[in-house]
């Protein structure tokens, strides 16, 4: 059985910093597509970061380059978020996902499974 968990997240200041880590058991994230997604009020889904399965290859929205970094560890089975210089527009739940190797990544329908969610809140 796949299990994302996630862990990290909080109520942080404007241009303050946060980490977010996810825990995979079941499957291995070096041979996964991972992503990290966030959900504001009203707003549908949005990939912010990928890293694909085998060579880690990494992507980022427009919103995120240059602030958030994603990274994966291996040998603990866990992909982490580095949020950096954090905003008011950050402020959103945000779900690690893993999806197949060698596949699409950038829309949630391509992805099998998915952390419980953790809230970021960014006060200005």
């Amino acid at each position: 059985q796949v299990q994302l968990v996630q862990s990290g997240g909080g109520l942080v200041q404007a241009g303050d910093s946060l980490r977010l880590s996810c825990t995979a058991s079941g499957r291995a994230v070096g041979s996964s597509n991972m992503g990290w997604f966030r959900q504001a009020p009203g707003k549908e889904h949005e990939l912010i970061a990928a890293i694909s399965g085998g060579i880690g290859y990494t992507s980022y929205a427009d919103s995120v380059a240059g602030r958030f970094t994603i990274s994966r560890d291996i040998n603990k089975n866990t992909v982490d978020l580095q949020m950096n210089k954090l905003k008011p527009e950050d402020t959103a739940i945000y779900y690690c996902a893993a999806g197949s190797r060698g596949g699409p990544y950038q829309h949630p329908t391509d992805y099998n499974y998915w952390g419980q969610g953790t809230q970021v809140t960014v006060a200005s």
